[in-house]
């Protein structure tokens, strides 16, 4: 791997080059292996926070890892391109949009002891802007070498605060366009739903059943490029113990083994039903 500045990053891109970088602000990685038509993203993965924003958060470090997606990067590490957050959501969050990135409370409770300074707050939001940079150009040359492509957006949700039976895995189809992609979203459902897991865990899986697929990431790539699905996909945190932050990872490694397979099938299929020309 690779450290390279924005600018490099969308050169590369650009010129269609392979690489595996991190960016010079440690924000997030990326990584090319060849350029295919579909795209895979953790944008929660991360869980860096800044040492001079330390003193004055009221989160525990805990608390800042119960809320963010661990190990999303890891179910889906083996596929040709792959960006992810490395920075805490608690910092900004990736899936907001600019004006909302940065938290003054988070899940009922104030974040800041203090509230941020226009210059920490600046530090933070140009790295959500370099993120969105790398991902407009990454999603235009993707559309532009096969006229379509589609995005798996993983996250992972906490099961055990809800009262009532969760699916393992909610996809979010609120924000696109189920008219035109229903019968894919569907099929990447029950892809879902068929994954085996260990540990006797059941792999189910709804539509809209806990969130809805409001997220940033989802709308800016879909309000920006016409021909690109975003498939918000959200597993229970069944492969943790939220509550004890203790990481199962022979259920991270189903869940990579699975999709490695199941993944570029179904985006295969994506491509072959919605190629233009």
């Amino acid at each position: 791997m690779n450290k390279f500045s924005i600018e490099e990053i969308i050169k590369k891109i650009a010129s269609e080059e392979t690489f595996e970088a991190v960016s010079s602000d440690y924000s997030f990685t990326i990584k090319i292996e060849s350029y295919v038509p579909y795209v895979c993203a953790a944008v929660h993965d991360g869980s860096q926070f800044r040492r001079e924003l330390w003193t004055n958060c009221l989160h525990t470090a805990y608390e800042r890892w119960y809320e963010e997606d661990p190990k999303t990067k890891a179910m889906i590490q083996s596929h040709p391109i792959v960006i992810a957050g490395l920075d805490s959501r608690f910092e900004y969050d990736l899936n907001r949009a600019p004006e909302t990135a940065i938290y003054s409370d988070a899940w009922g409770k104030q974040l800041w002891k203090q509230p941020l300074s226009e210059v920490m707050r600046t530090k933070s939001l140009a790295k959500h802007k370099n993120f969105y940079k790398v991902v407009k150009s990454l999603l235009s040359k993707i559309e532009e070498k096969f006229s379509v492509a589609i995005v798996y957006d993983m996250h992972s949700y906490n099961w055990q605060r809800w009262d009532r039976v969760v699916p393992t895995w909610n996809l979010g189809t609120k924000n696109v366009d189920n008219d035109r992609f229903g019968k894919v979203i569907e099929d990447w459902r029950n892809v879902l739903e068929n994954m085996p897991l260990p540990n006797g865990i059941v792999s189910s899986s709804k539509i809209n059943d806990t969130f809805q697929g409001n997220g940033y990431f989802l709308k800016f790539i879909t309000e920006n490029f016409s021909n690109t699905l975003v498939l918000a996909t959200e597993i229970a945190k069944v492969y943790c113990d939220e509550l004890n932050q203790i990481m199962y990872p022979e259920v991270v490694n189903a869940v990579e083994n699975y999709l490695r397979e199941k993944l570029p099938e179904h985006a295969e299929k994506f491509y072959n039903t919605y190629k233009i020309g």
